[in-house]
This record gives structure tokens, sequence and C-alpha cells, in this order.
């Protein structure tokens, strides 16, 4: 019911917007738009849902549309649109400019924005740690991995997930491994509940945890900018009666203490799964990394392009691309190219921006036949032009696995099915 009343929204928005006078003219555009960030709970730090909060904000929003600095969205839509794409048309700028300019008047009441993307449900589990963490303010970068056992009643069907966390600004990155571990002689419970990968001279995340990590599940993550990861009714991914997630975080350098506690919300799924999803991660730390051309070494005071084919093995159904590099990061694009030489595009990021990430949710399932070839290539700026070079002078960077900002990344994830006849015509 709420996808129809959303796409009769969008059906009708054009003729509305020509005669925007109120917020119950543009309340469409920040739900469409916004909301999918700036709600309750959300990765911005403000909502957007209602009139009195947009009111609040007009003159920040009439600024940030104007600079084009909001809403962000990195990737170019005219290589791929997608479904979550944010970019507002002329025509809704202009109706929010215009309805500012009168003084933002509220009309009619509405109730507050809610589109597909915005979940206000509550979560049915939230597995998190089990006490805070407290980030170091002495400007280092952390690795610390947090280990959190589950026994539940029965396996659970998921179809959606997010981040839990007290304080989004300290994380750089956030990844989520689930482990069923169906032997009871296995103790989940054994210290230590979480490792200082950087001082781990024990080796105790190999010891302790390292059993633990025989049967993976569902891996997935988080990272700056990324909006919910969610699935079409028939899709899912099963979390077992008893195991553990291992949350791996890498803490960004913070100049004084902060406190974190971080964890995952997990949504069931009221119905069966009939289809099971399923993530590939390709490039540095996944498949194929030892074949990126040239070697992964991004030398000083250069801008260096590197490129990796990877050969697909199954005919999959692909329902997000999620690409990630780092500072050095200039541009990013990945596509496939088939066995009969057509080419698929997946994701263009024409000017990269690490505080802006995003899994790419496709408008509908894209088809990946078997035997095709998936084309990445990143070009990497490691110059005094970079802005954001972490390095002054620029120095040599590498790929050591352990994902540090000062390090560098070239990782493409997909979130996919198995393909099945038809499937090109489910959307997302």
């Amino acid at each position: 019911m709420m996808r129809a009343l959303i796409l009769l929204m969008v059906i009708l928005l054009p003729a509305r917007l020509l005669l925007a006078q109120t917020y119950t003219d543009v309340q469409p555009v920040f739900a469409t738009r916004c909301v999918g960030c700036h709600h309750t709970g959300g990765s911005a730090p403000f909502s957007l849902a209602t009139y009195d909060e947009v009111k609040r904000r007009i003159s920040f929003i009439k600024e940030v549309i104007n600079t084009g600095y909001m809403p962000p969205f990195k990737a170019d839509v005219h290589y791929r649109d997608y479904a979550n794409n944010r970019i507002l048309t002329p025509d809704e700028k202009n109706a929010i400019l215009n309805w500012i300019s009168k003084n933002a008047p509220k009309g009619k009441t509405v109730a507050p924005a809610n589109v597909v993307d915005v979940n206000t449900s509550a979560p049915d589990l939230i597995l998190k740690a089990d006490k805070p963490y407290i980030v170091k303010g002495d400007n280092q970068e952390r690795f610390v991995i947090f280990k959190v056992p589950f026994e539940l009643k029965d396996a659970a069907n998921i179809e959606r997930l997010e981040l839990y966390t007290n304080n989004k600004k300290v994380i750089h990155h956030i990844n989520y491994g689930f482990y069923a571990v169906a032997d009871a002689g296995k103790d989940i419970t054994v210290a230590p509940s979480f490792v200082e990968a950087d001082i781990d001279t024990a080796g105790l995340e190999v010891k302790r945890f390292g059993p633990l990590k025989q049967n993976m599940v569902y891996y997935s993550g988080w990272i700056p900018g990324t909006t919910e990861e969610f699935y079409p009714k028939q899709f899912g991914w099963v979390l077992p009666k008893r195991g553990v997630v291992l949350l791996t975080v890498h803490y960004a350098a913070v100049a004084a203490d902060e406190v974190s506690t971080v964890g995952v919300k997990l949504f069931y799924k009221k119905g069966p799964i009939q289809r099971k999803v399923q993530i590939i991660s390709l490039g540095s730390g996944g498949i194929a990394e030892r074949d990126i051309q040239p070697r992964f070494v991004i030398f000083p005071n250069q801008v260096s392009t590197y490129t990796l084919k990877v050969k697909t093995q199954e005919t999959q159904s692909v329902m997000y691309v999620w690409p990630h590099m780092h500072l050095l990061g200039k541009e990013f694009v990945a596509y496939a190219v088939t066995p009969d030489r057509d080419t698929i595009p997946l994701v263009h990021i024409p000017a990269w921006d690490f505080r802006w990430q995003e899994l790419y949710r496709m408008q509908h399932l894209v088809k990946i036949p078997a035997g095709s070839i998936i084309h990445m290539i990143g070009i990497y700026d490691n110059t005094t032009g970079n802005p954001v070079n972490p390095n002054h002078p620029p120095k040599l960077v590498m790929s050591s696995g352990d994902m540090r900002a000062n390090e560098e990344m070239f990782t493409l994830m997909m979130i996919y099915v198995p393909y099945e006849v038809g499937d090109e015509k489910i959307t997302l």
C-alpha cells in the first residue's frame, strides 16, 4: 500500500510543483529526496520529516540546495540510475526555493513524511556490544572486533538490517559478520567480548574468535552516507538459532575521548524466504585482490589508475552495488561485459568523496550472465592537489587489508541472488 501511494505521489509530483504554494505541495519532494537520511535515528544529524522540522532549517536548506551540497548523491545517474537516487530535479529544486521565498507557508495539515526507504518500525532484534567502548582522544585510528553471541528460540528470516550505534561520528566504517555455531560444545560466550586488533599481541582474535568463524551466514556493513539495506518481499537470509556476530569497527582518530556502543538492528520477515540473498566482494580484501593491475601500490605525487577483471561463475541478479575507496580515491567505474559482448553499466562515481558513500540500489534486478567479466577501474590522486590527502607531503600508500584510512581500498561489493527467469521485471 505504501509503495503504491509513493508511486502515485511521484506521478502527480510535476503538476503539483508547478503550482507549489505551501508545504503540502513540496512535502513529497522532502519525502522522496531527504527523509531517507533525515529522519529520527537516520544517518543525518537531524530530521526533516515534519513541517516544523523543515521550517526551523529553511535558511540552511536554501543554502545547501543553491550550492548543490545537498542532497548528496555521488553516482552518475546518466551512467546508471538507481532506486535510491536523491538528486533534485530542476522542477523540485525550483519548487522548494520558491516556497521558501514565500516564507515557507504550511498550508493543509499533513502527516509526517514517510517513504519506502525509511523504516519507522522497531527492530525485532538488536545485537550489540555488551558494554560501551571508550575511543581514546589521542588522534589515533583504532580497529576493534566486538563479539556478540546470540541464542534464539528459532532461526529468523531477515528482510532488513541497519546500523545500531549511539555515536556515528567516530565510526570510519563497520562490518558485520554473522556466523552459525550449532555445536553446543563451542562456548560462544567465552571471553574476550572484544579485541583491540591493533594491539592484539596475544592473538586473541584468532584463538578465541577463529573457531566461531567456521560457518559464515551473511556479511555486510555500514560506511558514511549509506542508507538501510533491505530486500524485496520474497528475498532475505536466515539468521541461525545460535551463533555470533563479529562487529569489526574502524574508529576514526578523535581529539577527545568518545563513548561508543555498536551493534546491528535486524528486522524479521513475516513470511518464508524464497530467494536467499548473497554478497560478493571483489578487489581489496576480497576476491582477485592479487589480480589488480598494476600492483596496488600508489606512488607519491602521481595520479594513478588501477584495473581489475573478474569472471563471474554463476548467473546473478544484482540488487545493490557498493563501491569503496578511501581518501585518495578520485574516480570509480564498474561494468560487466557479457559473453555476448553486451555491456552492463554498474556504477560510476566521477568525483569520489569518502564522506558520501552508498549502497546503490538498482531500480530492478540486473541480470549478469555466468561467464561475464566484471571490469573495475579506480583512479587515485596522491598529490598535493588532493585536498583530503592524509599525507603532507604525499608518501607511498599501500593496501595491507586492514582498511586504515591512510592506506587504500579498491573494492566492489555486490548484493545479489542467483538468477531466475523473469528477475528483470522485479523492481526494488
